[in-house]
This record gives C-alpha cells, structure tokens and sequence, in this order.
C-alpha cells in the first residue's frame, strides 16, 4: 500500500487578475497581498540561492521599493505535507506602484530567479483584516503617495 499523500494542486490566478477587494480595514491607496506559488521540483536549492542574493544586495532591493510603492515584503518558504516546497510572499504596497523594472540589475536578477525556480503565476489568498496603529498608518500612506521617507 502507497502511503504517499496526493499532491496539492497548483491553481495560478489569471495573469489579468485586477486583485481582490480590500477590506475596510486597508485603507484606501494601499493594496494587501499574500501570494503562494509552488517551487519547481529540484530547484529548492536555487529558490535558497534566490533569497540569499536578494538578503547579500538588500541596499539595493531597498533603493528599487520607491518606484514600487512598496510599504512591506516579506518572503516565506514551506514543505507541504505532500513534500512539496512553496514560497509566500506577502506584499503591502501601493496601488500607484510600478513592478520589478527589469532595467535595473537587482529587479532583473529577481525575476529571472523567479522564472527559475518557481512555477508560473501565483495563487492569490484573499485579504480579510489588516490592523495597523495610526502613526504607521499615516507614513504608510505618505509614503505610497510619494514614494519618500514622510518629514
């Protein structure tokens, strides 16, 4: 008798996914995302390797999040109960943002490792609260607004 588990399926959102709605509690401007996508079977190693680039270049991931508009990132690995390894890669940012401009080295290098090591596409899990104090609140949206430190 086979004692392995089946495989959790991998079902990407369409590339042309306008986002889910925001609850009330992400105010206006900012947009709440926790993505997962499944790591390509033998590239765990390289998924390891990608995160390790981006925490050796992290002045430079840190001077390309203005454009971006991006208030928080934060990237996660997991292994499933069926062995298979995942990224989650939770995002708040804002929704004047640009994406990753390939144009320069750092935004580049992250996505060609992104089209490595992990499958096309993510699955978007849908946002229900986010509780923020106001004084974070208020450089959260100074900052998506201008893409500068709040005076």
């Amino acid at each position: 008798m086979d004692n392995k588990l089946p495989s959790i399926p991998f079902r990407p959102t369409a590339r042309d996914f306008p986002g889910h709605p925001m609850p009330f509690s992400v105010p206006d401007g900012l947009r709440l995302e926790l993505s997962r996508s499944r790591i390509v079977e033998g590239e765990e190693g390289g998924f390891d390797e990608w995160m390790s680039v981006l925490n050796d270049r992290y002045d430079e991931c840190l001077a390309s999040i203005p454009a971006q508009r991006a208030v928080f990132e934060a990237t996660f690995r997991h292994e499933e109960a069926d062995g298979s390894t995942w990224i989650y890669h939770l995002s708040l940012m804002g929704t004047e943002g640009s994406g990753l401009d390939e144009e320069h080295s750092i935004d580049a290098t992250h996505a060609a490792y992104s089209r490595q090591v992990k499958e096309p596409g993510w699955e978007e899990l849908t946002p229900k609260f986010m509780l923020t104090p106001d004084h974070i609140r208020s450089a959260m949206l100074s900052w998506v607004k201008s893409g500068e430190e709040p005076r």
